[in-house]
């Protein structure tokens, strides 16, 4: 299923290099993907916050690996959110969902506090590759000790990595006329090597502290758009860098639920199992978390299913 149609200005990863590729970043902005993502759970604002934000930091580190299939950010806390999942395939493809209680997160949000700690709780962010039956699938670990999803991910990469990454990202609500919006803004310092620039120690701690420290006066109108394009913003803070802008990364909002791989899902129970799922209408009902469709299976279906 496809929610949206991006604008040509949002739901894109644009790569780009500064200092010869000594850094290499991703600046994601994304629209009318998470408008149509969210309207589909009428989530709280808190919680359709938090999402976004996900779906956002997701495809910025998404936009950092080569891979063929689909990654997956998942958070995972004892909070008042203990899930989310965000997952997006290398073909740009995104989807997200998350759960939450209600009257937990009423008296968090009456709290005061970092986000992280204070809707998520303690938990875990967990990064995972998966490319298909025939290869390993890769999983990060790193626990929620950050106030920020942001830090979280810089801790992540930092000591499992060794790579030095800094992250921001900002989120904006639906006002008006103007949806949900998020964006993220990733920049990595690249490990020295044959084909690295050539520096000397200080000049590669003086580039990667020039390179935070611009990325750290970004606004987050400026991150999140349109008066300002992401071109236009990375021109602004790297020109002076040999800013390099590789070829941009269409997103688009798509779940991947089927009604045969839900047929396929449900035929791996036994019969009665699945007989056991029945609703007061008698129809066995399986609703996508994700995007919210309905597949309904009757008796009749259960047969044809069960005797293939």
């Amino acid at each position: 299923m496809v929610f949206a149609v991006s604008d040509g200005e949002t739901d894109l990863i644009q790569p780009f290099l500064i200092d010869a590729g000594a850094i290499r970043g991703r600046a994601v902005r994304l629209g009318p993907a998470i408008d149509g993502i969210l309207a589909e759970h009428g989530y709280p604002d808190a919680v359709a916050a938090l999402l976004a934000e996900t779906l956002a930091l997701g495809a910025a580190l998404a936009g950092s690996l080569k891979y063929d299939g689909i990654f997956t950010l998942q958070i995972q806390g004892d909070g008042a959110v203990p899930l989310i999942v965000a997952d997006v395939t290398s073909e740009g493809a995104m989807r997200g969902y998350a759960r939450f209680d209600a009257d937990r997160l009423e008296k968090a949000q009456a709290s005061k506090g970092p986000v992280v700690p204070r809707l998520l709780g303690k938990g875990y962010l967990a990064f995972t590759v998966d490319q298909g039956p025939d290869t390993d699938r890769y999983q990060g670990i790193v626990e929620l000790t950050g106030d920020t999803l942001a830090a979280c991910a810089r801790s992540y990469f930092e000591q499992s990595e060794q790579l030095q990454t800094e992250v921001q990202t900002a989120v904006s609500p639906a006002s008006g006329a103007t949806g949900w919006r998020a964006a993220a803004l990733m920049i990595q310092r690249m490990p020295l090597g044959p084909q690295s620039p050539i520096f000397t120690a200080d000049q590669a701690d003086e580039s990667w502290n020039r390179a935070t420290i611009l990325m750290a006066s970004t606004r987050p109108e400026e991150l999140l758009g349109p008066a300002v394009s992401v071109e236009t913003l990375l021109h602004r803070l790297y020109h002076a860098d040999g800013l390099q802008l590789l070829g941009p990364r269409p997103l688009v909002a798509r779940c991947r639920c089927q009604a045969e791989r839900v047929a396929g899902t449900l035929k791996s129970f036994p019969r009665d199992e699945v007989e056991a799922m029945k609703d007061d209408h008698g129809d066995v009902v399986v609703v996508c978390e994700f995007c919210k469709s309905r597949y309904v299976f009757s008796d009749r279906d259960l047969d044809r299913l069960y005797q293939a």
